[in-house]
């Protein structure tokens, strides 16, 4: 299964991009995705505890199942001022 992933701010910062196609072999679920970024990419894990998860433009928590071709978003904590 092949997912669009996106990467705001900050994060785009620890990856190097702003998106990518990501073949998800072995993932059902955003959890298991999350796992296999955070092995591409070690600096999104210092996020872990604040990253915010979208699945098709909707937030999720990490037990959404994915699907091929999905649009997967994360974001860092939402900031204001």
């Amino acid at each position: 299964m092949k997912v669009k992933v996106l990467f705001f701010s900050v994060l785009q910062d620890a990856t190097g991009c702003a998106e990518c196609e990501w073949l998800c072999d072995g993932a059902e679920s955003m959890g298991d995705l999350v796992t296999m970024l955070y092995a591409r990419w070690p600096g999104l894990e210092k996020w872990d505890g604040a990253l915010l998860l979208a699945l098709d433009q909707t937030y999720v928590k990490r037990d959404a199942v994915l699907h091929d071709g999905a649009e997967v978003a994360l974001m860092p904590p939402v900031q204001g001022g």
